[in-house]
């Protein structure tokens, strides 16, 4: 069996290497992502179900109440004994969900990991699905999801959301809202865990201090008590270009401004370590970055504001945001817009890029230093179909880039300033 390998060099002079590996369930080959670290006998593995985050369903919040649902114990123990069981060893296996992805982790001692997966094994085969578990999960979710209609952040999150992703299951908020959580039922729950929970569309992730042989003979019990199910496949949606305003009055002091754009670049794009530069000038690099600079240091028009890019299998778009006084708010905004224009019309300076260049080039030992930044690294560059070893090569990229490289890359996305703006405010 070929391996591929991503070796890494630490602190001192310790080598350590992940490896996409594969599981063979009857001719079906699941993607193992490995790395044995022996310095701490703890074990984690998760199961990662592609295509089946909050994106995988029109429902709102339907993902996440599913993931809720099925971490409340298995049927013989119920939520409590199952979970005390757990809690005397130092056990945790937890359920979440992402935007395109459904993960069940279980990490525990070295000594506790096969009745960690044995306890793992009774919930996949026996887990606590019925009325009572949904209506526990629905009360807690909606008393949350109620608090959160007074944290305007997150309205304006969702606002932005909406106007960025119109006509997508993106536009939903991932926990859904009190409306549509209460009309979920358990019907609806089952359906969901059978049709995505299923090792068709699974890539297993292990690491710690167990060997390559006990980590795949594991995760083949495990998917084994699972349906092969179908495999699905993720449908990339595009983000509206169609600059827009939404508004929504509250009683607040504050004003949230919450700004997004289309970003027209695709997972497996061999510039897009570019992205990550120009981002880092414009808004992601804190003190220093362009925003900050013009919107807290020379206006003092917020404590804060932030750009980031997101390239991911199912979109791909830049959002950024800022809080500022009422009477600030149209200035706030103006300067935004400003702060873009004269982004991609003229472009970095060299002293510019000399400082991102110094921060993501010296980061980066603290960006691989633990057994889960390096395993979620391997992850994330097999999931997005890059080669092992990429996010290196980017920074010998990096280091190379050039001024008009670097501004040509800006102003050829100048999409960026199809600017969303969602706002709350008084």
């Amino acid at each position: 069996m070929k391996k591929t390998f991503l070796s890494i060099l630490f602190l001192g002079n310790l080598l350590m290497a992940a490896s996409v590996e594969k599981i063979d369930i009857d001719g079906l080959n699941v993607p193992l992502v490995f790395e044995e670290d022996n310095k701490l006998p703890l074990v984690s593995m998760q199961l990662v179900f592609k295509n089946s985050g909050y994106i995988s369903s029109d429902v709102a919040g339907l993902a996440r109440l599913s993931a809720k649902v099925l971490n409340q114990g298995t049927a013989k123990d119920g939520h409590k004994e199952f979970s005390k069981s757990l809690d005397e060893r130092a056990i945790s296996i937890s359920i979440s969900t992402g935007t395109e992805t459904f993960v069940i982790e279980v990490t525990s001692l070295k000594d506790q990991f096969d009745y960690a997966l044995s306890r793992l094994s009774d919930l996949l085969k026996d887990p606590n699905i019925n009325e009572d578990s949904l209506n526990r999960v629905k009360s807690s979710t909606i008393g949350s999801l109620s608090r959160k209609e007074n944290d305007y952040d997150y309205v304006a999150s969702n606002l932005l959301k909406g106007e960025l992703f119109r006509g997508t299951p993106l536009k939903n908020p991932a926990n859904g809202d009190v409306k549509s959580v209460e009309a979920i039922k358990i019907d609806d729950i089952k359906k969901f865990l059978n049709k995505h929970v299923v090792y068709s569309n699974a890539i297993v992730v292990v690491g710690g201090d167990i060997d390559l042989a006990s980590a795949k003979k594991d995760a083949k019990n495990l998917l084994s008590i699972l349906d092969k199910g179908e495999k699905s496949e993720l449908i990339h949606y595009s983000v509206s270009d169609k600059k827009s305003e939404t508004i929504v009055k509250k009683e607040t002091d504050q004003a949230y401004l919450y700004f997004g754009s289309p970003y027209y670049a695709k997972v497996d794009d061999l510039d897009n370590y570019k992205a990550s530069v120009s981002t880092y000038i414009l808004g992601a690099g804190g003190f220093g970055s362009r925003l900050m600079e013009e919107i807290r240091v020379k206006k003092g028009l917020a404590y804060s504001a932030y750009a980031r890019v997101n390239i991911n299998n199912s979109a791909s778009y830049l959002n950024g945001h800022l809080q500022t006084k009422l009477e600030s708010l149209d200035d706030a905004k103006k300067t935004v817009f400003s702060v873009f224009d004269e982004f991609v019309d003229k472009g970095v300076t060299q002293d510019e890029l000399d400082q991102a260049k110094k921060f993501l080039l010296g980061a980066e030992p603290l960006r691989v230093e633990t057994l889960s930044q390096r395993l979620s690294r391997t992850f994330l560059e097999f999931y997005k179909g890059k080669e092992l070893g990429s996010s290196k090569k980017d920074l010998e990229k990096i280091s190379k880039l050039e001024l008009n490289d670097l501004n040509d890359y800006i102003k050829n996305h100048d999409e960026i300033l199809n600017l969303s703006v969602a706002i709350v405010t008084k």
